[in-house]
């Protein structure tokens, strides 16, 4: 059996996870004290997912940049390739909050977190 320490960040009480593994299924779980500590718990050492939050260039803006976000958590493993697909792209202004500015990037959209007008 292997065990796997964690810290769940479903919300602020941030509760000391103890997943036990044997091979890739899940045992036990213990330290959570609600369920959402427990579905965090199954889903991160199974698939952990991530949201990205970054910027992206903004052409004809009032601002330069715009920041984004997926739309949905992406798999852990392919935040690096998100984040090299965002550093190519430039956005024409104006942009609206939810916005799709990059579609299917891993498998899912890149939108808009602010508004940003035209020059």
């Amino acid at each position: 059996m292997e065990k796997k320490e964690l810290t769940c960040i479903c919300c602020p009480m941030g509760c000391a996870l103890t997943v036990e593994l044997d091979g890739s299924k899940v045992v036990d779980i213990s330290g959570n004290t609600c369920k959402r500590g427990d579905t965090y718990a199954r889903d991160e050492v199974v698939r952990p997912v991530r949201m990205i939050t970054s910027i992206v260039r903004v052409k004809n803006g009032k601002l330069k940049m715009l920041p984004v976000k997926t739309k949905e958590p992406i798999d852990k493993s392919r935040i690096n390739e998100c984040l090299e697909a965002l550093k190519k792209i430039e956005v024409q202004a104006p942009i609206n909050i939810g916005d799709t500015v990059l579609r299917n990037v891993t498998g899912v959209d890149i939108i808009a977190t602010r508004n940003v007008e035209s020059v």
